[in-house]
């Protein structure tokens, strides 16, 4: 899944994307570099955020994806928000795919909208919103493994009595969100019990803060290596979709890991 930020302010490429012409020339380029899904961005979601509004979000959005489907009727799109009338709009404008990081718990349109699209969706686990997810004493777990899957238990429960088909459910445990260094770290090293949930697991850690936490690495484009490793250790344990803003070198690594996984016992 490659990152395409149609915003000012996103944490690692906000701005760089802004005009839709620039932001579907660099979709076509992660496509030519192996992406099998853009994900298109009109809200940034980065620590501290504050929400955008629908109509801001549909301009900034649709015109990327109208241009993408132009001339590419097989990739598929996503569109990251937690709004209804935005996955609407984007949905018939051509996205396959909502990714929700509030799990449908943020608009209680989702649940009917990604229902009546037959739609995929990613469902995400997030403590508390962007503005306030990273506060000092906000992210806290006795078992942060444990209380990610049993969420993910039941925001798909909830995702199915509303319509949505099990198959078309995404589960992503949402490394960044509301989570501190080692709660990030848990995750990476039990990927293997989230995909085991059933569903097809998505792992975003690309250029995240975390890393620099974890490593001091302060420029979120020099973080690349360390991406890199979570994308690895992620694809041996299991995941099925890595999110990132690297794709060219990430597909490298992604084919290596299947390489090997065929000779696992």
């Amino acid at each position: 899944m490659g990152v395409v930020n149609v915003t000012p302010d996103s944490f690692s490429d906000g701005g760089e994307y802004l005009a839709p012409a620039t932001a579907a020339a660099h979709a076509f380029d992660l496509i030519d570099e192996g992406a099998d899904i853009i994900d298109i961005g009109p809200e940034s979601t980065r620590p501290g955020s504050l929400s955008v509004s629908a109509d801001e979000q549909i301009g900034r959005a649709v015109p990327v994806i109208e241009a993408i489907r132009d001339k590419n009727d097989r990739i598929r799109i996503s569109i990251d928000t937690r709004l209804a009338p935005v996955a609407r709009a984007a949905l018939d404008a051509g996205a396959d795919i909502v990714n929700d990081i509030s799990a449908l718990r943020h608009d209680p349109a989702m649940l009917d909208c990604v229902a009546e699209a037959d739609a995929a969706v990613i469902l995400m686990h997030m403590r508390g919103i962007p503005a306030n997810m990273q506060a000092v004493d906000a992210p806290r777990y006795d078992d942060v493994v444990d209380e990610i899957t049993s969420f993910l238990e039941e925001r798909r429960a909830f995702a199915v009595s509303g319509g949505i088909a099990e198959s078309r459910i995404i589960f992503d445990p949402g490394i960044g969100f509301g989570k501190r260094l080692e709660d990030n770290l848990e995750i990476l090293s039990h990927v293997g019990r989230f995909a085991a949930l059933g569903q097809p697991l998505l792992i975003g850690a690309s250029r995240k803060s975390f890393i620099h936490h974890a490593l001091g690495i302060e420029d979120t484009k020099d973080r690349l290596a360390a991406s890199l490793a979570c994308a690895a250790v992620a694809v041996l344990d299991g995941a099925s979709i890595v999110r990132t803003h690297d794709v060219r070198e990430t597909v490298d690594v992604v084919r290596m890991c299947h390489a090997i996984r065929k000779y696992r016992g």
